[in-house]
C-alpha cells in the first residue's frame, strides 16, 4: 500500500446534502487515474429498466470491496447461494471497488440487490432507486460503530494525539471510514487536510487495518463490525491494532433492493432473511458471518448519519478539505 499524500486532483467534493444525497467525503490516492472528483450537487436521473426480472434470470447482487476482493467473496458467497437456492434464482456476486460504483449500477438497472454502506442508504435511496430490505443484528444489536484504531505499540490515546500524523480512510461514501472522522474533526474546528500530515485512501477496511498494523499509517477509522470480525478470529493484523475511540451507534449497513424488483419477490426475500436464523443451515452461515439474524430496517437508526452530514455542512468545512490551507 502506498503512503502517497493526497494530490489536488483528488479532492473532497461538495459537503452539502442535496436532494437526499450523501456528501462525498473522499480522500483519494493520487495514483489511481480511474477516480475523479464527483459533484453530488448534481442529481442522477433513475430510469426504470426496460425489462423486469424473469423467472429464469439470476439475481445480481453487488458488494463493494470494503474487505479485500478475496475476503468479500468468501464473506458473502455462502449467504448468496443460500438465498438464491431458497428463492429459486441463481445469485451472481458482482464486486465493485467503491460504493459509488454500486450506486451507479442501481441507477442503470444493472443489479437487483446490494450490500451498501449506511451513508448511501441514509441519504441516497430516492436518487439511486433502492430500498432497505434487511439490517443485520450483530452482537445483539442492529447497530454498528466507527472505530478509530492505532498500532497497539503506539503512544496515541485519543484523536488529538494524531495531529500531524499519517491517516487512512476507506471509501468515498463510507460512513465509518470517512464521514465519522471528518465529523469529529469538524467538532473541533478542523478538517482532515489541516489536521493530518498525509491522507491515504485504502478502499477497504482490512487494508486500513493492515496499514495501521504495519505502521504504514498512524491511524484509521474502520467499520467496527469488520474489526470485531477479524479480532474475534485472532487475525494477526487486527491483533496488532487497538481501538482508542468509538462513534455513536448507527444502523448497520443494510441489504437493499432495486425499487423495480417485483414486490412479491421482495416480500419473499424479507420473509426468508427474517427467518434465516431459525433454519439450521441458515444459522450456520450467519454464525460464520457473526450475524445473529436479520430484521427490518428502521429509519430512525440512520438519522444520526443525516445529522452528521448537516453538522459538517453547517460547520463550514471547505468542499475541498483535502487541500492544505
Amino acid at each position: 500500500m502506498k503512503r502517497n499524500q493526497i494530490s489536488a486532483a483528488y479532492r473532497l467534493s461538495s459537503l452539502s446534502l442535496s436532494t437526499g444525497l450523501i456528501i462525498v467525503l473522499l480522500l483519494s490516492c493520487s495514483g489511481d487515474p480511474g477516480y475523479k472528483p464527483v459533484d453530488f450537487s448534481n442529481t442522477v436521473s433513475v430510469a426504470q429498466p426496460e425489462t423486469q426480472l424473469s423467472e429464469n434470470a439470476g439475481l445480481r447482487v453487488a458488494v463493494a470491496a470494503m474487505i479485500s476482493p478475496k475476503e468479500t467473496f468468501v464473506y458473502y458467497r455462502q449467504l448468496l447461494d443460500y438465498v438464491g437456492e431458497k428463492l429459486g434464482y441463481s445469485a451472481q456476486l458482482i464486486q465493485r471497488k467503491t460504493y459509488g460504483e454500486i450506486n451507479e449500477l442501481f441507477s442503470k438497472g444493472q443489479i437487483e440487490l446490494a450490500f451498501i454502506c449506511t451513508g448511501p442508504y441514509a441519504s441516497g435511496r430516492e436518487v439511486y432507486g433502492f430500498e432497505g430490505i434487511a439490517t443485520p443484528v450483530v452482537r445483539g444489536q442492529p447497530f454498528y460503530q466507527s472505530y478509530l484504531i492505532v498500532n497497539k505499540n503506539s503512544p496515541y490515546e485519543k484523536l488529538v494525539d494524531l495531529r500531524g500524523r499519517n491517516f487512512a480512510f476507506t471509501d468515498p461514501e463510507s460512513n465509518t471510514g470517512l464521514l465519522v472522522p471528518v465529523y469529529w474533526l469538524a467538532q473541533i474546528g478542523e478538517s482532515p487536510a489541516s489536521f493530518f500530515k498525509t491522507l491515504n485512501f485504502t478502499f477497504s477496511h482490512d487494508n486500513s487495518i493492515l496499514a495501521v498494523a504495519k505502521g504504514l499509517v498512524d491511524g484509521a477509522t474502520v467499520d467496527g463490525h469488520k474489526w470485531e470480525y477479524y479480532s474475534h478470529r485472532s487475525q494477526t493484523h487486527a491483533t496488532m491494532t487497538r481501538v482508542i475511540k468509538k462513534s455513536e451507534p448507527f444502523g448497520s449497513p443494510p441489504l437493499v433492493a432495486s425499487v423495480y424488483l417485483p414486490e412479491e419477490l421482495k416480500a419473499r426475500l424479507r420473509e426468508l432473511l427474517f427467518a434465516m436464523h431459525e433454519d439450521p443451515a441458515g444459522e450456520r452461515i450467519l454464525k460464520e458471518l457473526m450475524i445473529d439474524r436479520f430484521v427490518a430496517p428502521r429509519e430512525e437508526w440512520y438519522e444520526p448519519v443525516r445529522r452528521m452530514v448537516e453538522f459538517v455542512q453547517n460547520a463550514g468545512v471547505s468542499k475541498h478539505v483535502a487541500e492544505k490551507p
